[in-house]
């Protein structure tokens, strides 16, 4: 995939080099989005240790991740990274996991979610895995219905992990198969 512009945004490749800028995204959009009456040493210590420069690195070496970031003039506000592998924890769809969309919330509106989540979709089916899946936590209506409005459908129910706590998410699917 080459470096595409639409519409004033511009969707690419992620580099190497961008390990520590999608770390900084991936930090900010995972506070703001799950942390809304402060920060406990329980989930700091989870955000430190996951979400580094170092991880994101590791993911992007890998032969089955796929990352797609959107660059503006001053950097990368926003990125998809597909997995390919995993099959749905429960219900139907393809052997690839959206395993992260995260746009800076100050982007939001401008369309980066949406052309990102295109780019995505365009790449699964690409690899032969038309009906993606991914999770996501279920008070975070939001994204649900921005999924479903994509053609995505919850397909199930899956619990994100930290340590010994569970967090209910709900599994979407992409054109969920019968």
């Amino acid at each position: 995939m080459k470096a595409e512009r639409s519409c004033d945004i511009t969707l690419r490749p992620a580099r190497p080099e961008d390990a520590s800028s999608l770390a900084a995204l991936s930090v900010e959009v995972w506070l703001g989005t799950y942390l809304h009456r402060g920060i406990s040493g329980f989930f700091a210590d989870y955000v430190f240790a996951e979400l580094t420069p170092q991880r994101m690195g590791e993911h992007l070496s890998r032969d089955s991740e796929i990352f797609i970031v959107s660059q503006n003039i001053e950097g990368i506000d926003g990125f998809i990274r597909l997995t390919q592998g995993p099959k749905p924890p429960a219900g139907l769809g393809s052997a690839l996991e959206i395993a992260t969309l995260y746009v800076q919330p100050r982007h939001h509106g401008r369309g980066l979610g949406k052309a990102l989540l295109k780019a995505g979709l365009k790449r699964a089916a690409d690899l032969g895995a038309p009906h993606p899946w991914l999770t996501t936590n279920v008070e975070n209506t939001n994204a649900i219905k921005f999924y479903q409005r994509q053609g995505f459908a919850i397909t199930g129910r899956t619990h994100f992990k930290i340590e010994d706590q569970a967090y209910p998410n709900e599994i979407l699917t992409h054109r969920p198969l019968d």
